[in-house]
């Protein structure tokens, strides 16, 4: 994925090109990264939440998170359900969007995938919200409240990518789908950022119940950061940019794909790869 610098009527200096091009080729690495990270872990939502939802199996939910279901809670089931369901979804089909060769050469292909797209983050907020106001979270207010902002926030980013889309307003369609999409990937990284923290702490700040330290933490760190991300990506497109800046948001954006690279490898290995390879062969 790229989005193309405006152009200086100026030559620019030779470190400022090198910087320059440093930059592109971190961002086209990490976009990869996170295409091929969110899509395994999208096949794995529906693997792991969606066939049981089908096969009627729900009490496989709570062998990751206790208490997700709870026989005869009908309206906090179908929303999180719908929260799942739509989750695998919106992490397949938003990496697709983020190729340009789909955007720029099928772009009525982009267009109803997009439509789809958001859509299915739109029902994504609206279950996990639903599932948080009937039921609330297993880790008491301060996690309703994280996540209740999380599907608050991806509501808005889904209406406002929509919204700029329509009106072809492209720039604000694109900067808004890729904050959209970055609060999309919140539960993937969410995952990852509990499996990290298991491997290397022994559990430290965790509870049973989620009320730990690390838990509150968590309940705003699985996506904030990312959104701080994509502004990092967004401003970097600006022509008045130092290469001190681009050195700097270089350096930032290999950090993140080198923690995604790990952690793509090792869940995939472990928990991913096993789940879907038994969801394909049945």
């Amino acid at each position: 994925m790229s989005f193309s610098d405006s152009v200086s009527s100026t030559h620019p200096a030779p470190q400022s090109v090198t910087s320059d091009k440093t930059l592109q080729w971190t961002k086209t690495l990490l976009v990869t990264m996170v295409w091929v990270s969110a899509g395994l872990f999208g096949l794995y939502i529906l693997a792991f939440y969606a066939a049981p939802l089908a096969g009627g199996n729900l009490e496989k939910w709570n062998d990751l998170l206790p208490n997700l279901y709870r026989e005869g809670d009908t309206a906090a089931t179908s929303g999180i359900g719908l929260h799942f369901a739509a989750g695998g979804i919106i992490l397949i089909l938003g990496s697709i969007q983020l190729i340009d060769a789909v955007r720029n050469k099928y772009a009525a292909f982009h267009r109803w995938v997009g439509r789809v797209y958001v859509v299915a983050c739109l029902l994504a907020a609206v279950g996990g919200l639903t599932f948080i106001f009937v039921k609330g979270t297993i880790g008491g207010t301060v996690m309703d409240i994280g996540f209740g902002l999380y599907g608050v926030l991806m509501f808005i980013a889904g209406i406002q990518t929509y919204r700029h889309a329509a009106a072809r307003r492209i720039d604000l369609h694109r900067v808004w789908a890729l904050r959209l999409y970055a609060l999309a990937i919140g539960s993937w990284l969410y995952r990852m950022d509990y499996g990290f923290w298991f491997s290397f702490t022994d559990r430290l700040g965790h509870t049973e119940h989620f009320t730990g330290l690390f838990d509150r933490v968590m309940a705003f760190f699985f996506y904030l950061p990312n959104l701080l991300v994509v502004e990092l990506f967004v401003r970097s497109q600006k022509a008045n940019r130092t290469a001190l800046y681009n050195y700097g948001v270089t350096f930032i954006l290999l950090l993140t794909t080198g923690f995604l690279g790990m952690g793509t490898y090792y869940f995939t290995k472990m928990y991913w790869g096993p789940a879907i390879v038994g969801w394909l062969i049945g």
